[in-house]
């Protein structure tokens, strides 16, 4: 028999933007459950993303970083006869989100000698316009799919 599917816990969207994207996001930011910190790192952030780019809205290149940055195919482990083998799989919609927001934090966190509000600015902008480390990692994991199709078919 199978059990209950786990009922996932309605995510209240932040006070500035209305945006439950910039919620997780912040969430994500957040390291030794410093919320506030990561509050002020996200928004200061989105602020210097409005001046840099002469946006109105940085949620909208938020989305559009987030969306470059998402990768369609990952590759998973999989042991058959004794060997382990690469197989390709469809990433769900919900990994994407979290794959493409941990891969520009950890881009941002990677650079060195600016305040972590820059970094990340400054890396969403870059995701954005298709640039930059979180975008290398998507096209790296796009190549590593591609380059083990051959094992599509080992896909549960």
């Amino acid at each position: 028999m199978r059990r209950k599917l786990k009922t996932k816990p309605k995510i209240q969207p932040d006070y500035l933007y209305e945006s439950e994207k910039i919620t997780k996001f912040i969430n994500y930011v957040m390291e030794e459950g410093k919320k506030n910190t990561a509050r002020k790192v996200v928004y200061s952030a989105l602020d210097m993303i409005k001046e840099k780019t002469k946006n109105e809205n940085p949620l909208e290149v938020f989305e559009v970083a987030l969306k470059n940055t998402g990768p369609t195919m990952e590759v998973r482990s999989r042991r058959v006869g004794g060997a382990n083998y690469q197989v390709p799989r469809e990433v769900r919609p919900e990994r994407r989100i979290f794959l493409s927001m941990m891969w520009i934090i950890d881009a941002a966190r990677a650079k060195k000698g600016k305040p972590m509000h820059e970094k990340l600015a400054e890396e969403i902008i870059a995701a954005s316009n298709n640039e930059g480390d979180a975008v290398r990692k998507r096209e790296n994991t796009h190549k590593m799919a591609e380059s083990n199709k051959a094992f599509a078919h080992f896909a549960w």
